[in-house]
């Protein structure tokens, strides 16, 4: 196993990777830079090392690209289509109008192409946000409610369960999922992390069946056997690590985010107090050599 820095871009908050297995390119978010200045979308190019981004006036929680070209994004307030080469915004529908505490997080689609996305309290404290379902014709349905920060939605290989992760109510849930509908059920337990020293942030499942989750605060890498148990953890180089997913022409490399960001507007005092950014925070990583392979990641097919 190797684990290498890709690219030193110090990500504010670095989410939501996504591999473009079309594209043989990776894109990814940082959800809150522009609260200091820093681009909001990223892509790179591993062959090339060329890197691109763009900037928005918005916070952003997660991008799915879209089989119409461009992408999908889950903003503070709602669901919006962007267009790379112009930058242009179209709001799609609105689900957190008004709400300044609350804002869409972390989101990914479903193999029938639907994009789930979830919103978090930004202090972290209260049970005031809903996980939202996008459909091809564009009707917003919402999926679940009382959480306080969305995280890590994913779904089994099969397509026959879904995950989904509460960071701060410590708890990934499993569903039963009906791929026809998109429709979770039977809402149940799947791994606690209570009594860990990190907390779940963003997940995607490999094609084993077995769920990995970055953890935030204690910089590992865990995954997830099918029955919820801990078949391994792996220590990155930096503690706040927020996302990953599987990428290259084989899909047999992870990549991970993680943030920057020292200065925490949540209510709670789980970070640790920092004067400035350890080093390499916010950096994105890759880990080679498992001999482990990912499933592709499907494109929002509205």
């Amino acid at each position: 196993m190797r684990i290498e820095c890709v690219l030193e871009c110090a990500n504010y908050l670095g989410e939501g990777p996504v591999w473009d297995v079309e594209e043989g390119r990776l894109y990814w978010v940082d959800g809150t830079g522009r609260r200091v200045g820093k681009p909001s979308i990223w892509r790179l190019d591993p062959k090339s090392g060329k890197t691109e981004n763009w900037t928005l006036k918005r916070d952003v929680g997660a991008l799915a690209l879209r089989k119409k070209g461009g992408a999908v994004l889950a903003l503070d307030d709602g669901f919006y289509f962007f267009d790379f080469p112009s930058g242009k915004l179209d709001a799609i529908q609105l689900v957190h109008a008004g709400q300044p505490r609350t804002r869409l997080n972390d989101g990914k689609c479903d193999r029938n192409g639907r994009f789930f996305a979830g919103g978090m309290d930004d202090k972290e404290e209260l049970k005031i946000c809903a996980l939202w379902r996008l459909d091809h014709d564009l009707s917003v349905t919402l999926v679940d409610d009382g959480i306080i920060c969305s995280n890590g939605p994913c779904w089994s290989p099969d397509d026959k369960t879904f995950y989904f992760a509460d960071t701060f109510q410590g708890e990934i849930w499993a569903y039963d999922y009906d791929l026809a509908t998109g429709t979770p059920s039977n809402k149940r337990l799947f791994a606690s992390f209570k009594n860990d020293a990190g907390v779940a942030d963003g997940s995607t499942v490999d094609a084993e069946g077995c769920v990995w989750n970055a953890q935030l605060i204690s910089g590992e890498l865990v995954r997830y056997a099918p029955d919820g148990s801990v078949e391994r953890r792996i220590g990155m180089p930096v503690r706040n690590i927020t996302s990953v997913v599987f990428g290259g022409e084989k899909l047999d490399e992870i990549y991970v985010t993680s943030m920057a960001r020292v200065k925490h507007p949540a209510v709670h005092a789980r970070f640790a107090k920092e004067a400035k950014p350890q080093f390499l925070a916010g950096s994105l990583f890759r880990i080679t050599g498992l001999g482990i392979r990912g499933v592709p990641e499907p494109r929002f097919a509205g």
